[in-house]
C-alpha cells in the first residue's frame, strides 16, 4: 500500500550509495511492494549496499540461490519465509527483534494465515525473543510514546493506532545507526512515524481522512454543551477538519498537533525537530489557507 505522501524513494532519508560490485547491480524495490514490507525490506537493503557483500557472497552465507536473493531484495516474487529474512538478517548484523516485528506485520498485511507465519518462524524462535534495545532508543521512545499516540489517534483507529506506533519504534530500531547518522534524531523518527501512519490511514481524493478526530471532537464538545448544540456543529466540524486534510504535509501535521492534539508550539518543535520559528511560521500559513475557504462563523468563537 503507498499514499500520496510516501516519496518514490525511502522516506527515511538518502540509502547510502552502492559501493562499486561485481556483476549485476541491484534492482529497485518493485512499486506494488506495500509500506508495511518496505518497512523492514528498505533498511535490510540499505545495510547490504553498505557492507561490501556482493550478491554471490551473500547467497553462499544464506544458502539461497542468488536469483532468489536479488527477487528477495527487490520485493518480487512470494512473500519470503521468516527463516529466510533471518539469515539475512543475522549475516548483515541487524538486530533480529524488530526485524521479525515488521516482517510479521507485513506478511498479515500481504494476507498470511497466522498458521503459516507461525510454521515459518518456528525454527528460530529463539531468535525472536525480544532484547533491550540500545539505551537512547528506549530514551527516545520514553519521551515521546505518549505524544505520538495523540497524533496517530487523529486518522487511526485504536488498534491501528498502536499497531503504527509500535511499528514505528521497530523501523527506528532496525535503523537506528541511520537515524544517529543523520542532522535531527527526533526528525528522523517523526519521519518513521508519519510514514507509518499515513500508510494505513484511511485516503479520500488523496488525502487523509480525519473522521476519528471529528468524533473525538464533538464528544469533547458534547461534555460542555448539550448532545443536541454539538450534533448542529457536525457539519461545520467535519468541513473545517477536510480543509485541514488538504493541507501540505508539514502544516497538516502542526495543525494536528497544535489543534487536535492540544500541544504548545514548543512541544511540536520538539516532536517534529524543527526550529519553533518554523511551527509558527507553519500554523499561520495553514490558517490562512483555512480562512480563505472556510471563513470563521460570525457568531462562533475559535474552534479550538
Amino acid at each position: 500500500m503507498t499514499t500520496p505522501f510516501e516519496p518514490q524513494a525511502s522516506a527515511f532519508g538518502p540509502a547510502p550509495r552502492q559501493p562499486a560490485r561485481p556483476g549485476r547491480k541491484l534492482g529497485p524495490i518493485a512499486p506494488a511492494v506495500s509500506s508495511s514490507h518496505r518497512a523492514w525490506l528498505e533498511p535490510v537493503r540499505d545495510t547490504y549496499l553498505d557492507s561490501g557483500f556482493t550478491l554471490g557472497n551473500l547467497s553462499d552465507r544464506v544458502h539461497l540461490a542468488k536469483s532468489k536473493l536479488s527477487e528477495l531484495l527487490r520485493g518480487v516474487g512470494l512473500y519470503p519465509r521468516w527463516e529466510v529474512v533471518h539469515r539475512l538478517g543475522t549475516e548483515l548484523d541487524l538486530p533480529s527483534w524488530p526485524l521479525h516485528r515488521l516482517w510479521r506485520q507485513a506478511a498479515l498485511d500481504a494476507g498470511k494465515a497466522p498458521e503459516w507465519i507461525e510454521r515459518s518462524s518456528h525454527k528460530t524462535t529463539h531468535a525472536t525473543a525480544r532484547p533491550r534495545p540500545p539505551l537512547e532508543h528506549a530514551a527516545l521512545r520514553q519521551l515521546v510514546e505518549p505524544d505520538y499516540h495523540f497524533y496517530a489517534q487523529a486518522f487511526l483507529s485504536d488498534q491501528d493506532r498502536d499497531t503504527a506506533v509500535k511499528d514505528t519504534f521497530a523501523t527506528l530500531w532496525l535503523r537506528w545507526d541511520t537515524a544517529l547518522r543523520s542532522p535531527d534524531t527526533p526528525a528522523f523518527a517523526w519521519s518513521i512515524l508519519r510514514t507509518t501512519v499515513m500508510a494505513r490511514a484511511t485516503h479520500r481524493d488523496g488525502r487523509p481522512e480525519l473522521e476519528a478526530a471529528v468524533f473525538d471532537t464533538v464528544a469533547l464538545q458534547t461534555t460542555h454543551t448539550s448532545p443536541a448544540a454539538a450534533a448542529a456543529r457536525m457539519p461545520r466540524i467535519v468541513e473545517l477538519f477536510k480543509g485541514i486534510s488538504k493541507l501540505p504535509a508539514p502544516q497538516l501535521d502542526v495543525m494536528v498537533l497544535l489543534h487536535l492534539c492540544g500541544f504548545t508550539a514548543e512541544k511540536a518543535s520538539s516532536l517534529l525537530g524543527v526550529p519553533l520559528a518554523t511551527v509558527r511560521a507553519d500554523e499561520r500559513r495553514a490558517t490562512r489557507y483555512l480562512e480563505t475557504i472556510f471563513p470563521p462563523h460570525p457568531t462562533e468563537g475559535p474552534t479550538s
